[in-house]
């Protein structure tokens, strides 16, 4: 269906090409999974199928890509339309009309099928795709994850034979991402569509892959294969994954299911341990990101970090040079009481109370359109309260300029590009060190952590959507706010990128910032949160330490929680350190 020719695509000013090599045939009704680290080219191989590339981006396209018989060279995406189905990292991007309904039936309409046909195809997508209480809304209204359903759904509705989707449950909650993935098998299977799906999420979807395509470096030649066979040498794989390689299991298992069956000995090494590792402060059950990161720092006077540990290059950089070191306010750093707000007429948050202490990271997880998002915007002061008061550093953050807010609070938004606006890097950072009153160079040795080989002269558009994203953190962090809020921090982040991420946060966490972040992304919860507050209904129905909330919830369980239930181990690095501690040799059969 899907046949590449020796194809590379190369960009003027690149240091060398994007892809390289690819030569190889995806079968009809078939789910191939796309995966590699961030940057390596994956939404480029994505673009030589639906025609973007090079017809709408750019660039040089050597080698031949054809899909059902049409050349891609010679096919523009317009010719390509009722083959084709795509959808991107962005969905904003993706919409033309205003309304639900309307965009579900503009593809349709343009392909100009008969209106009884379009009418039945609207119906059948939004109920396969739980949108049918949201047909009538605007689309601005929607949350980040309603939109990406509703961008799934208008390329559902023309029936296309090859779907070409690029990170489609990133901004999806738990559930969702399965009802999606349920779709996606049930065409594969019943309908022979050929699915080409790039995630970085590989816990929920690896699984239901035919055929894994591994680009494991920008510009290498491409791996292809099973799913078992790819990710016994992939640098990206799940948790289940990582935890099969601890454990030595042959074949690796790719979903809890599989590694459950496998577990009992695991489970039964584990068990001296008492779900408590010697020399750590507290159990794995409870264990503060904080705790974690004091053991990552460098010890009193730059010496050794505690356990061992190497001191991390972030954590220096947060201490160079401040002419205003931040340092949070005195008792909470934020406090949210009986917090109301009203968008258009619907009621989104409605008796809210929430504290935020310093050095707690705090994960707010619900479904799509609980009000995660609108709570974020009520600390930052982008939105006012309906009822109620919020108070971040001892003031309203809707009643105080930004200027004096810079350093008490900052929001890194679900779309990064909010924050971009420069030509180049370089350009970004220099005005993130000018707003925030910080050393020259202080913003651009951030990025310079978060995103090793970007050059100044890169343009942020030319970044992938997860180097985007980190790059808006290295602008927000460069104030040193008390409070960081981030929206989907690890959309488009491969694993890699995440434990980055997760160094740097347990880095501010150490030195007394506060973190709240907005997430679908129940291992990040897992590694980093101290507290998780569920959200449900604009209403908070769970708040408590993260072990406790997310091991007690079937939709929010980390994969090593569910595969070693009824212990309380939620991540591989605790089984790791509980196995090192027991003194536990050999592999588990």
């Amino acid at each position: 269906m899907i046949r590449f020719e020796q194809v590379s695509v190369s960009y003027d000013g690149a240091a060398g090409p994007s892809v390289r090599g690819v030569d190889l045939v995806v079968p009809e009704g078939e789910l191939t999974l796309l995966v590699g680290p961030s940057g390596v080219g994956k939404s480029t191989l994505l673009g030589t199928v639906s025609g973007l590339v090079p017809h709408f981006t750019g660039g040089t396209l050597r080698g031949r890509v054809t899909v059902a018989g049409r050349d891609t060279r010679t096919h523009r995406p317009r010719e390509l339309a009722d083959v084709v189905g795509t959808v991107g990292q962005d969905p904003l991007a993706h919409f033309v009309t205003d309304v639900v309904e309307d965009e579900l039936a503009y593809g349709m309409e343009s392909l100009g099928l008969p209106p009884a046909v379009m009418r039945r195809r609207v119906e059948e997508t939004l109920d396969l795709l739980g949108l049918n209480e949201l047909r009538d809304r605007p689309i601005t209204t929607l949350s980040g994850g309603q939109q990406q359903r509703v961008a799934i759904g208008s390329v559902l509705t023309t029936h296309p034979k090859v779907l070409v989707l690029d990170e489609p449950t990133s901004a999806l909650d738990p559930a969702a991402a399965e009802e999606v993935l349920a779709v996606l098998q049930r065409l594969v299977h019943d309908l022979g569509t050929t699915v080409l799906m790039a995630e970085h999420r590989l816990e929920r979807v690896v699984q239901y892959a035919d055929r894994v395509l591994l680009l494991p470096a920008r510009g290498a030649a491409p791996v292809l294969g099973s799913p078992a066979e790819v990710m016994a040498l992939s640098p990206v794989h799940p948790p289940v994954v990582a935890l099969g390689r601890l454990a030595g299991w042959s074949p690796l298992p790719l979903s809890v299911r599989d590694a459950r069956r496998r577990a009992a000995p695991l489970r039964t090494r584990l068990t001296p341990a008492a779900g408590s590792v010697p020399g750590d402060p507290v159990p794995p059950l409870a264990a503060p990101a904080r705790a974690a990161a004091s053991r990552a720092l460098p010890g009193p006077g730059g010496g050794a970090p505690g356990n061992g540990a190497a001191p991390g290059l972030f954590a220096r950089l947060l201490r160079r040079g401040k002419p205003h070191p931040a340092e949070p306010a005195a008792g909470d750093t934020a406090r949210v009481r009986n917090l109301g707000v009203r968008r258009d007429s619907r009621q989104v948050l409605h008796g809210i109370d929430l504290t935020v202490a310093p050095g707690e990271t705090i994960a707010l997880m619900g479904r799509n359109g609980a009000g995660k998002s609108t709570l974020l915007s009520a600390l930052v002061g982008t939105l006012a309260p309906t009822t109620g008061e919020v108070t971040v550093g001892g003031r309203t953050p809707h009643r105080t300029p930004p200027p004096e807010m810079v350093r008490r609070v900052g929001l890194v938004p679900q779309e990064p590009r909010d924050l971009l606006y420069a030509d180049t890097v370089a350009a970004e950072c220099a005005a993130a060190d000018s707003d925030a009153g910080a050393p020259p160079g202080t913003c651009r040795d951030l990025v310079s952590e978060l995103l090793p080989g970007v050059v100044d002269e890169t343009h942020p558009r030319d970044l992938s959507e997860g180097q985007r994203l980190a790059l808006a953190l290295a602008l927000v962090l460069t104030g040193r706010p008390a409070l960081l809020l981030l929206d989907e921090p690890t959309r488009g982040l491969d694993y890699a990128a995440k434990a980055r991420l997760v160094e740097v946060l347990r880095a501010l966490a150490a030195e007394g910032h506060a973190v709240v972040l907005a997430t679908h992304d129940v291992e990040l919860a897992a590694e980093l949160a101290d507290r998780v507050v569920i959200l449900a209904g604009g209403e908070v129905v769970a708040d408590g330490p993260t072990a406790e909330v997310v091991v007690s919830s079937p939709a929010f369980a980390p994969q090593v929680a569910k595969v070693l239930a009824p212990g309380k181990w939620l991540t591989v690095g605790q089984v790791t350190r509980a196995l090192d501690a027991a003194g536990a040799g050999g592999t588990a059969s």
